[in-house]
């Protein structure tokens, strides 16, 4: 008979059984749900809504049941259809009717919410702590490319002259907010929804903030039929998640493309590479192209969440059970992303040469040359208007800015100086950029500076 089973004449179809049962995925919460259910027994002894010797009882029964599920010596049956009624019924099968108290004063409602909370707390904290090891990565590539010339993109085509470590401290930046992201999300879930019952509280004197503390929790939520009904905290985890893959699939793609024999700015290690069933010669970035590819799969479990949500009525309905595959499956996938992805940057080749000599072409001095008419007294679209002539001159006669001579360069305007030619060298239009935040040498190794005492105030 099932537990609810009471006001029942008919017992439930075997389909029905198996069409609305969660345990095939939610026996994952099995410890969160143990922990829960301790916390809680602890709560109802203090309280004395039941004896002290009731409550240790309860509490060694259902320590016996995670060391004999971690052992892999309990089965799971689909007729008590979740985790939290599976582990009641072995606790009562084996401890009797003081079992059947466990579940006074909750809900599978309130139940559920706080296994969520509590898994997806320990989850955040392990992919944040994949997010540093990432952090830290870029920022050891960064300090050994600082002097690493390679050409900026604007619709990915050459713009201007950066270096590799101003680049990689662009995604630095990225990851770091992903990083604070995470952490404030955290901060808005670390709330205890158990206690709030089905949606009204309950007729006990229980003690919330008591389990609150048990658990780890900064506070409870204030609003019982807000507790059961919230799943926010899912959808900005997985809103969070989908940015972390969207970085990661940028990232990726712009390595794929560096990768290329067409780009060839970077070789990805024989590691973390595959090669072709017919083609001998070939060597695929198959874990970038992958990563890419897993990041519509996390956006999917987004806007799924978000379409179950948006229109179920106050309070629980059983369309919430679907919330547990979409975030199960979001942190089984982006917790290797996250991992694999660092440890290959950290070992691919980076093809320094390769990188400068790809600033020799595309006129990516151009901006510097009008910058430098302009501070000799041009305004600033009489200057845009002489460079393009100039580069129009240079494509006709096959030739880059830098070739030119002084004569040629004078020919076009006489705001030109003596020292255009030292000005044009890419070395020289990389530190002349002053500004805060700049690809300059000083600007970069104070971005390195900076991010190195981030990662170590997160110790």
């Amino acid at each position: 008979m099932k537990l609810w089973g009471g006001r029942f004449s008919k017992s439930t179809e075997k389909l029905v059984d198996e069409f609305n049962a969660s345990i095939y995925f939610d026996k994952k919460l099995y410890s969160h749900d143990i922990r829960g259910s301790i916390a809680h027994t602890k709560m109802l002894g203090k309280c004395n809504i039941i004896s002290e010797d009731e409550s240790l009882t309860i509490i060694k029964g259902l320590k016996g049941i995670l060391e004999d599920i971690e052992k892999g010596s309990i089965e799971f049956k689909v007729e008590y259809e979740d985790i939290h009624m599976n582990i009641e019924k072995i606790l009562t099968d084996r401890i009797g009717d003081v079992g059947k108290k466990l579940h006074t004063a909750r809900s599978r409602n309130d139940q559920v919410a706080v296994d969520m909370r509590l898994y997806l707390k320990e989850e955040i904290l392990n992919i944040c702590g994949l997010l540093k090891n990432l952090l830290v990565n870029l920022l050891e590539i960064s300090k050994s490319n600082v002097d690493t010339i390679m050409p900026g993109y604007t619709h990915l085509q050459r713009a201007q002259p950066i270096t590799l470590a101003y680049h990689l401290m662009a995604y630095f930046q990225m990851f770091k907010r992903d990083y604070l992201r995470l952490t404030d999300c955290l901060d808005r879930m670390d709330f205890l929804p158990l206690g709030a019952g089905a949606l009204a509280g309950t007729t006990y004197d229980t003690d919330r903030a008591f389990i609150a503390e048990e658990l780890g929790f900064k506070g409870i939520c204030e609003n019982s039929l807000d507790a059961i009904s919230d799943r926010d905290f899912i959808i900005e985890f997985l809103s969070c998640s989908s940015t972390i893959m969207m970085h990661l699939s940028r990232f990726c793609e712009e390595l794929i493309i560096w990768n290329s024999r067409e780009f060839d700015f970077i070789e990805m290690d024989d590691s973390f590479s595959t090669g072709s069933s017919i083609m001998p010669q070939k060597k695929n970035p198959d874990v970038a192209e992958l990563i890419r590819g897993k990041t519509g799969r996390i956006y999917g479990n987004l806007f799924n969440i978000l379409t179950i949500m948006k229109s179920l009525p106050l309070a629980y309905n059983k369309d919430m059970q679907e919330d547990k595959p979409l975030l199960f499956d979001t942190v089984e996938n982006i917790k290797p992303c996250l991992d694999i992805f660092s440890k290959m940057i950290a070992t691919m080749k980076i093809k320094k040469i390769n990188m400068k000599d790809a600033t020799k072409t595309g006129f990516m001095n151009a901006t510097d040359v009008a910058d430098y008419l302009v501070k000799n007294g041009l305004p600033f679209r009489s200057a845009h208007e002489v460079v393009g002539k100039m580069v129009l001159y240079c494509l006709k006669n096959n030739k880059n800015i830098e070739d030119l001579t002084l004569e040629e360069f004078k020919s076009f305007s006489s705001f030109f100086k003596d020292d255009i030619n030292r000005k044009v060298e890419i070395e020289s239009c990389i530190e002349s950029k002053v500004s805060q935040g700049s690809t300059s040498t000083n600007s970069v190794l104070l971005m390195i500076e900076k991010s190195k005492n981030f990662i170590q105030s997160l110790q």
